[in-house]
């Protein structure tokens, strides 16, 4: 006789049979294998009700067991996300200046959130340039205003004088945007970023993470913009 494989794809059922007569405890401990087993209890062209609810029960198994596994990968996806968020306040938090305001965010969302570009546009009646942070009048910056008429953010596209104002350069490039109005008792100036993809912001995502960083934002800002003038 020769030696008998071991390999699944040649044992018969014969094989598999004649097993499980000689170790009908082969289950006990291997319960698991007892929810793929597939007995059919089918007379002629009826289903056996026990069949069915077998069937029904297995499907929801699968469903839940799916949506278990969505949960937990959203609940990793949060952790992850708040990770990145408390790295950024606190990065904001230690800012003393509004360059050390600009480069947080930068570094922040470019570099842990996968954005392109970022502009700090601040309203003031003295005009100063740094980097992505610029201070300019209301009346220059007209084109972002109704940006700003609410305290919501904004994500989508940008009409091209508001792509071109906010980005300048790098205005080609964008292909969406988010724009975060800083309130805090007056409006304070709009945090814009920008996306080379054009489905990276889109008009119906939600933007709770974007008005969190917004509130954050506009405490510091107005907090250094005190210490600047004093």
């Amino acid at each position: 006789m020769s030696e008998q494989t071991t390999d699944t794809a040649a044992i018969s059922a014969e094989q598999v049979a004649e097993y499980l007569k000689q170790h009908p405890d082969f289950f006990t401990g291997n319960e698991y294998l007892l929810e793929k087993l597939y007995v059919p209890h089918q007379r002629g062209n009826t289903v056996s009700l026990v069949e069915r609810q077998t069937s029904l029960l297995r499907q929801k198994n699968r469903q839940l067991h799916d949506y278990l596994g969505d949960l937990v990968g959203v609940a990793r996806e949060n952790d992850i996300q708040f990770n990145k968020t408390k790295s950024m306040v606190l990065a904001l938090l230690e800012a003393e200046t509004l360059d050390d305001v600009a480069v947080a965010i930068d570094e922040s969302l470019c570099q842990d959130f996968h954005s392109d570009t970022t502009a700090l546009i601040l309203f003031s009646d003295q005009p100063d340039e740094q980097n992505n942070l610029r201070l300019v009048s209301h009346e220059d910056a007209a084109a972002v205003q109704p940006l700003t008429e609410s305290s919501l953010t904004s994500c989508g596209n940008l009409s091209e004088l508001q792509n071109q104002f906010l980005f300048r350069e790098q205005a080609f490039k964008v292909k969406s945007a988010a724009a975060v109005p800083l309130v805090k008792g007056e409006t304070l100036g709009i945090l814009a970023i920008g996306s080379f993809d054009p489905t990276y912001f889109q008009s119906n995502q939600g933007t709770l993470f974007l008005d969190y960083i917004g509130q954050v934002l506009s405490r510091v800002v107005s907090r250094v913009l005190q210490a600047r003038q004093s």
